[in-house]
């Protein structure tokens, strides 16, 4: 018997309604894989661990992604540390010789792999090494490198042919006691890219004294407040090859503190950018820019200095980006377990301790975080989190089982800014335990999907591929200065979707813990298939803007010579 011609038509228009009433389903998350072993890289960050619970031993290490030799594809950078005795001679310094302590610069073939260059680029390293910045400092096209560790900073200039030059003696940027985060950044706004170094703190092996208990097993590494806070450094660039230490007249010497994290951007939109510092176990820092060549430290002021209940914690990794689209810059800085990650909403030129609205506070209770990044992993609009996460204790299990020195990544993805934890759902390889440290991000393969590569103590690098594949669009971003720093670090980046909607970012290295990103940067545009409007403030003041840009492309955008009208893409 035939179904009836009106019954069937009934159907038909119940399925339409309720079809046209539905939601439209959220596209699946995308999926990381561990692409580690087929990339050729094997990399492992050696602390040389021993039973003298040297502090510097558990700090290492940074990561940079970065194109050191033009061809379009990221390379990677690792920094190492070096052997140290046990115990240590007095005046003696970590040895470097042994070529398993050596930095280690993988260039990137196009093809998934990578190939090991460290001899012939010259990169090997000279000393204990913690972390490092990326940036064009001489504007001559190539980028720069800039080591940081104990007890001297290393600045090797590009020359272009794919070899580095150890230029750190007559550049003036050794610097001196135990550096960590650095940065790359035009403060001035002069056209030449300046260094800001965190220093964590007085200590040497020399003042190395016993914490934690007496039996075996239990000594551990001490708490900061064992040594005094030192101040950090600002080397500005002189346009000649050269830098003056400037710390003491740009005002940073006033303000010392216990320097792990650091990050910029311009937090009350004056055109001038601002430096933060995340600092363990004491305030952090916002470094006002005062547009005089001096700055003015502001965290208490500004409400970032302490969490919502006035304590101070254990500031490692940090970004300075906007994750609610407002155009206002907010802050992420993550701590040790217990301490909670901390989440700083800007509201125009003040900040509010939003971790508790955000559900950061509640996800991240007993997690200890290292690297970090504001990121749009799933290209939906909303920049989310990703940190890399491991306490920093070896034996914190003796004394506290419930939490753990190996973790996995955290990703808390960002439902119009507030979050929730999606680490699960992005498959088995993002669960791989990990003592981690630093992390660089960026997009390895240039297929528009941001990609994590994991820097693990005393374990084998981790590098994480996001297969994306949800459907949804994006735009990477390379800016070119001309009046500018030849990088165009400090540009801010505008972008304007046919839907009316708005994002913002910066262009930067920095950020994370001790590592450089990927320079371009990357918006996910959702089912955007076109930009209506990108416009780029650069940091010598022009604006630039294009109309009707293209999604699903790397977009490189050369500064004008002055303010011109609209380009169109």
């Amino acid at each position: 018997m035939g179904f009836p011609v009106k019954a069937c038509l009934v159907s038909i228009l119940a399925v339409a309604v309720a079809a046209a009433g539905a939601e439209t389903p959220e596209p699946p998350l995308p999926i990381y894989r561990n692409i580690t072993k087929s990339t050729g890289i094997h990399f492992r960050g050696e602390s040389s661990p021993t039973s003298q619970k040297y502090l510097v031993e558990s700090m290492i290490g940074g990561v940079a992604m970065f194109d050191y030799d033009g061809d379009g594809d990221q390379d990677l950078f690792f920094v190492n540390g070096g052997a140290i005795s046990d115990p240590m001679p007095k005046g003696a310094l970590p040895d470097k010789s042994d070529p398993k302590y050596w930095d280690r610069l993988y260039r990137n073939n196009g093809d998934g792999t990578f190939t090991d260059v460290t001899e012939e680029a010259g990169v090997k390293g000279k000393h204990y090494g913690m972390g490092t910045a990326v940036g064009d400092y001489d504007n001559d096209g190539d980028p720069d490198l800039y080591v940081t560790g104990f007890p001297f900073n290393v600045l090797y200039r590009n020359n272009g042919d794919g070899t580095f030059t150890d230029v750190t003696e007559e550049a003036g940027v050794a610097g001196g006691n135990w550096s960590e985060s650095t940065c790359f950044v035009d403060y001035d706004n002069d056209g030449w890219l300046d260094l800001i170094v965190a220093r964590y703190m007085d200590w040497s092996f020399d003042k190395n004294i016993w914490c934690g208990g007496h039996e075996p097993g239990r000594r551990s590494y001490c708490h900061p407040d064992e040594f005094p806070a030192i101040h950090h450094l600002v080397f500005h660039n002189n346009g000649d090859g050269t830098f003056t230490d400037v710390s003491k007249a740009t005002g940073f010497a006033d303000a010392p503190g216990k320097g792990l994290g650091v990050a910029f951007n311009d937090y009350d939109r004056d055109g001038w950018l601002d430096i933060l510092v995340a600092n363990d176990a004491t305030a952090q820092q916002m470094f006002h820019n005062n547009g005089d060549g001096t700055f003015e430290e502001v965290g208490l002021v500004l409400g970032i200095a302490y969490d919502d209940d006035g304590n101070a914690y254990a500031g490692m990794g940090a970004d300075f980006n906007d994750y609610d689209n407002d155009g206002w810059p907010d802050i992420f800085l993550n701590a040790l377990a217990r301490q909670h990650y901390s989440l700083y909403k800007n509201m125009e030129g003040m900040f509010v301790y939003y971790s508790g609205p955000s559900e950061i506070q509640k996800i991240t209770k007993l997690h200890s975080g290292w690297g970090a990044r504001f990121l749009d992993f799933d290209n939906d609009g909303w920049k989310d989190i990703f940190v890399a996460q491991g306490h920093v204790m070896d034996n914190i299990e003796l004394t506290q089982p419930e939490l753990k020195y190996w973790e996995p990544p955290l990703m808390m993805r960002n439902v119009k800014g507030v979050f929730e934890d999606v680490s699960d759902q992005l498959g088995p390889d993002f669960r791989i335990r990990m003592a981690s440290r630093g992390v660089a991000f960026g997009d390895i393969d240039n297929d528009g999907w941001l990609d994590a590569v994991i820097y693990c103590k005393d374990c084998e690098a981790v590098i994480l591929h996001n297969e994306g594949g949800n459907g949804n669009h994006w735009l990477l971003v390379n800016t070119v200065g001309t009046k500018s720093n030849r990088d165009g670090i400090g540009a801010r980046i505008r972008i304007v979707l046919p839907d009316g909607s708005e994002q913002y970012s910066i262009v930067t290295t920095t950020g994370s813990y001790c590592s450089a990103s990927d320079k371009r940067v990357h918006f996910g545009l959702g089912a955007a298939t076109r930009v209506k409007l990108l416009e780029i403030t650069w940091p010598s003041g022009i604006v630039q803007k294009l109309e009707s840009v293209k999604a699903d492309q790397i977009l490189t955008v050369t500064e004008p010579e002055a303010g011109g009208p609209t380009d169109s893409q």
